[in-house]
């Protein structure tokens, strides 16, 4: 090879670079919704809002938090959706039936609960359940009634508890407030207003003790921790971002920006391969015309690296996306009356 081919080829390698490997596997392992959704769990009638997935440490569920202040677990056997858990004030004929309920939504919604984020202590069995009204709350094995374990920390009530996530070594809860102006049913006026009042906490089981990690926060929703719990992620869903809070190592206590993001992120989980799957609400320049198919997801690593996208219908704007060790995707969204099962 001459030396004017070989410089030419060096410049056209720095014009037009060739795409590395993750790149191209992202390409090559796009998701499609429409062509790959293999099941949907339908909820019951009237009911929906699956917004967040869970199994438990034998691999039971999926269970999932509903918009009636319930968290329902899928029955394989009978092929349908039993209770689990409810908040001490759910009423079943006030709360079960809200399609034909006399009271309006928000104070339904606010006396009944409305769980959000949903994550097992595998060890013990215990369900944290991140209920937007309640506050944070713990069911033991075989659910029934949960206990309300944090509704403030330092004379701040919760007022929007949104996410969590378990550390499996330590048994330490970290969950989200999103806002301390506004509640869940004003849920769009945290992004509209810029809200920064949000906070990431943890919550100690052994002490029954709250420690307020960040405060000032833009709408912190889903949150999960790493798979060496050396950190947090934080989707922040107003900014369109993940956050990283470094729990341990010579960082500890701080925290940086992780990715930015092209659309509204909900809850952040862990993919089984020290990645993360985030659920895309919406994307941030999304035109309700033209292709009916918009971004619902993508899968990151450890390094916060985009490696694989999701895409849909517009109709389907799912809140999370839960992989399985089988590889299978369970899709949570707050608006569908379904949970979805995406086979890849």
């Amino acid at each position: 090879m001459g030396l004017r081919t070989s410089t030419l080829l060096a410049l056209l390698a720095v014009l037009l670079p060739i795409p590395s490997t993750a790149t191209a596997a992202a390409v090559a392992k796009a998701i499609d919704l429409s062509k790959m959704m293999s099941q949907r769990l339908e909820l019951p009638e009237s009911l929906v809002g699956p917004e967040s997935v869970a199994f438990d440490g034998h691999g039971g569920g999926p269970y999932a938090s509903v918009a009636d202040g319930r968290v329902l677990r899928w029955d394989v056997a009978n092929a349908s959706w039993t209770t689990y858990a409810y908040s001490p004030s759910y009423t079943e004929n006030v709360c079960a039936s809200p399609a034909t309920s006399e009271l309006p939504p928000v104070v339904r919604e606010s006396l009944c609960g409305r769980p959000l984020g949903l994550r097992f202590h595998l060890d013990s069995g215990d369900l944290y359940i991140a209920d937007a009204y309640m506050g944070l709350m713990r069911v033991g094995p075989g659910g029934g009634e949960a206990t309300v374990v944090a509704t403030e920390t330092g004379g701040a009530p919760l007022r929007f508890t949104n996410g969590v996530d378990v550390d499996q070594v330590s048994g330490e809860v970290y969950f989200t407030d999103s806002s301390q102006s506004y509640q869940r049913w004003q849920h769009r006026m945290v992004t509209a207003t810029g809200d920064s009042t949000g906070r990431v906490m943890r919550y100690d089981p052994r002490t029954n003790h709250v420690t307020v990690l960040l405060s000032n926060v833009m709408y912190p929703n889903g949150v999960a921790i790493s798979a060496d719990r050396t950190h947090l992620v934080v989707a922040l869903t107003g900014p369109c971002k993940l956050l990283r809070y470094w729990l341990r190592g010579p960082m500890a206590g701080e925290s940086e920006v992780f990715i930015d993001l092209p659309g509204y992120p909900d809850n952040v989980r862990p993919d089984g391969n020290e990645g993360y799957w985030v659920a895309i609400h919406r994307e941030k320049y999304e035109f309700p015309f033209g292709v009916d198919k918009h971004l619902v997801g993508i899968r990151i690593n450890a390094e916060g690296e985009k490696l694989q996208e999701m895409k849909g219908p517009k109709n389907v704007r799912p809140t999370e996306l839960m992989e399985t060790r089988d590889g299978k995707i369970y899709m949570g969204s707050v608006e569908l009356p379904y949970v979805g099962i995406v086979s890849t």
